[in-house]
């Protein structure tokens, strides 16, 4: 990639710059890497802590290489290839590096966290579950013994005392969640001690454009235990009974619902009440169950396992341990499946994925995936990418999509089509985009006598070992979204290679063709030989978004097939606007969280300055004049100025609980001020900065107010006596897509008023 390439601005091309000389460099780093060959493990240790110490940028990155190759062939009996270098010179200079699947991703990002760690820096491996962080580490961890770089796993069932000693090692695996909520967790420390993450220095991000792009909308909750949120199941066995098209409506764009006049007096009559006169809470309590019961499906939204509700992402196909609804809805899906309705709180503070990777003075990441989105990248991230060609060339055949009319003749012809390769003793994998398809594809699969595995967000506690079986002679797997899987399929011998190699069935195409690119990637890995297709039907949930697409539905074959080009033109131009609207969306989040970032800074630098300084109470002794002196003369000083603190930080606190409320309140309806010709981001932002200008002013008044009430005594005040309670315990969740309110949570809000 020369200059013209750097002048179109191509996804890779920037990147260009600072990795471009490593393929003209082979010689040096083999040259460097028979040197450390000659040196037994301790003189190895002493030299991977010199590496750079001293020479030019590009002098310290070929010795580094040249000592991680041998590391990696003495510690794992893995002799890095080319390629993975490559990646390790991207990850090493802050780029995204793409990698296909099976290139050896894990390895490059270990080489890279040690590189890092060995110029002093400290490390966080970011993964997408707790699995792959522990798992990866375990994997990892002789290569970093060897290099001398200490390192440790995060996960949730750590304890606090070995939560704060992982983060302490140099390089530290764990989910993006945990270090999350563990950064949510420390803004409300009142002792040093009880800080968990001590900074955030460099990031390397596994699955990047799943996390980067993907989640990065969605806001890790703190929330402070406030009570038990009930849905009423009279309302909810009722909404059960109403009959659709008589007494209720779905919106033609499936995201709305509204009952019927037959409906609302039915709902009246049974009741009791008028649900359009001063009973809202009743008329509420209606629509979220209404809500409930038509638009949030069970095993494609979320599963019931274990008693509870357990929401299932759309982007991995699997269970999202820690994600719940907006409160109201929560409880009314509850009330539908009648389990135990969850505790409700108060929200604390908020982050999106996005504030958290902006928070790190370095990021770079590793996917499979990342040109297509390359612009995304630099946009949101200040990121470019390093495209990585395979060691072995891919000989993958990808065959054109076959489109059908009906679910049924689509889900019918992928059986035929599996059970044909089967017979062939060709293995065969299907990805679905919920549980309901991976079950009722299963289902019909067993009904031809083939034996199936099945992967999905109900059961994966095998899902190493199914996988890892996927590439055996006949074998037929049916999976929700793979990515993030983090393992490979491998090819069972020669008998597989000559039936053609893994087959990869797509049961339509995802929201996102990078999704279809991680699928298709399991077929074909590192040379081998393999075939992808994608079987859609007009009835997919994306192509819907393009309805003209239903005038095709008369040209479908007797099997249901639709040949025509232009059908199959339509169903990528429904991915393209998917796509679009996403990039549309994140950007919209993000211009609307900058502003709000920007202030928790500044709040959170307030409240270091005073849990650490003091600063501030001279503002407030002064506001409390002769109150103040009259403490002085009572009790010591100190004693004083430590209880003024307490009291500072508790309202500083609770000012940031209040204007996060405000913030959120004003976004929703913010749109509004397009009818007074005003921009809607500027208009918010105006508003926010007025607000926020009296936030130490409130926090100063507040404070004095309760120095002023309260009873004074030899331990200082007793908050809590006082009405100022801290939550008497906190939690965590991830809420859905939006900062400010995802589509669901708008509707909440709207049903509730």
């Amino acid at each position: 990639m020369g200059f013209l390439a750097r002048l179109l601005n191509r996804p890779g091309a920037q990147a260009e710059r600072t990795t471009g000389w490593f393929d003209r460099a082979a010689d040096e780093i083999e040259t460097a890497a028979r040197e450390f060959a000659d040196l037994d493990d301790a003189r190895l240790r002493e030299e991977a802590g010199d590496v750079f110490a001293s020479g030019t940028a590009k002098e310290n990155l070929v010795r580094f290489c040249a000592l991680a190759r041998e590391v990696s062939a003495r510690a794992l009996d893995e002799r890095a290839y080319d390629t993975q270098l490559k990646g390790l010179v991207g990850l090493l200079t802050a780029n995204v590096v793409q990698m296909a699947t099976g290139e050896g991703k894990t390895l490059v990002g270990a080489l890279a966290a040690a590189g890092y760690a060995l110029q002093g820096r400290r490390v966080h491996v970011v993964s997408v579950n707790d699995y792959l962080a522990v798992r990866d580490r375990t994997w990892m961890k002789p290569v970093f013994d060897l290099m001398g770089v200490t390192s440790a796993a995060i996960s949730g069932s750590l304890s606090e005392e070995d939560r704060r000693e992982a983060y302490r090692a140099e390089v530290v695996y764990a989910s993006v969640t945990e270090v999350g909520f563990d950064v949510l967790r420390d803004r409300f420390v009142t002792d040093d001690a009880e800080i968990r993450v001590p900074e955030r220095d460099v990031v390397i991000v596994d699955e990047a454009d799943s996390v980067l792009i993907d989640e990065a909308r969605v806001p890790l909750v703190l929330a402070g235990s406030a009570s038990i949120e009930d849905a009423d199941e009279r309302i909810a066995a009722l909404v059960e009974a109403l009959t659709p098209g008589v007494d209720y409506e779905i919106s033609p764009d499936h995201r709305a619902v509204s009952l019927t006049d037959a409906g609302t007096s039915a709902v009246e009559a049974e009741l009791g009440v008028d649900l359009y006169g001063e009973d809202s809470s009743t008329l509420a309590a209606v629509n979220l169950a209404l809500y409930a019961k038509t638009l949030v499906h069970r095993d494609v939204d979320y599963l019931v396992s274990e008693g509870r509700i357990k929401l299932i992402s759309a982007s991995r196909g699997r269970v999202a341990e820690l994600q719940r609804w907006p409160d109201g809805l929560q409880a009314a899906v509850e009330a539908k499946e009648k389990v135990t309705t969850t505790e409700s709180g108060e929200i604390l503070d908020q982050m999106t994925v996005e504030e958290l990777v902006h928070g790190y003075a370095t990021v770079c990441g590793m996917t499979g995936t990342a040109l297509a989105v390359g612009d995304d990248l630099r946009e949101f991230y200040d990121l470019e990418i390093v495209p990585v060609d395979t060691h072995l060339p891919v000989v993958r055949i990808d065959e054109p999509d076959r489109l059908y009319t009906y679910q049924e003749s689509k889900e019918r012809a992928i059986v035929e089509e599996t059970a044909d390769n089967h017979a062939k003793g060709r293995p065969v994998l299907i990805g679905t985009s919920s549980v309901a398809e991976s079950e009722s594809l299963a289902a019909r699969l067993v009904d031809r006598g083939i034996d199936v595995s099945v992967l999905n967000a109900k059961d994966d506690s095998a899902e190493a070992e199914i996988i890892a079986a996927a590439g055996r002679p006949g074998a037929v797997t049916v999976s929700t979204q793979m990515a993030g899987r983090g393992t490979d399929i491998r090819l069972a011998g020669d008998e597989v290679a000559e039936a053609g190699g893994l087959l990869v069935i797509g049961a339509g195409r995802y929201l996102s063709s990078r999704l279809d690119d991680q699928l298709r990637g399991r077929a074909g890995r590192q040379g081998d030989p393999g075939t992808s297709v994608f079987f859609t039907s007009l009835e997919d949930e994306l192509v819907t978004r393009v309805p003209e697409i239903q005038r095709f539905v008369s040209e479908g074959d007797e099997t249901g097939r639709i040949e025509s080009k232009r059908a199959l033109q339509l169903v990528e131009h429904a991915q393209r606007i998917a796509e679009g609207e996403n990039t549309a969306l994140h950007r919209d989040t993000w211009r609307f969280n900058e502003l709000m970032a920007k202030q928790r800074e500044l709040v959170l630098e307030r409240r270091r300055r005073l849990r650490t300084e003091n600063d501030g109470v001279d503002e407030l002794r002064e506001r409390l004049g002769d109150t103040a002196r009259e403490l002085d003369e009572k009790h010591s000083s100190e004693l004083v100025d430590r209880t003024l603190v307490e009291v500072m930080l508790f309202h500083l606190d609770a000012r940031w609980v209040d204007h996060l409320a405000f913030l959120n309140d004003l976004r929703e309806g913010i749109h509004l001020r397009t009818f007074a010709r005003e921009k809607p981001h500027e208009a918010f932002n105006t508003e926010s900065i007025r607000v926020f200008s009296t936030f130490w002013t409130d926090v100063l008044d507040d404070s004095r107010t309760t120095v002023e009430e309260a009873e004074f005594t030899a331990s200082g005040i007793d908050l809590a006596s006082h009405g100022l309670k801290r939550p008497s315990s906190t939690w965590t969740y991830l809420t859905t897509e939006s900062a400010f309110g995802s589509d669901i949570e708008n509707i909440v809000k709207k049903i509730r008023r």
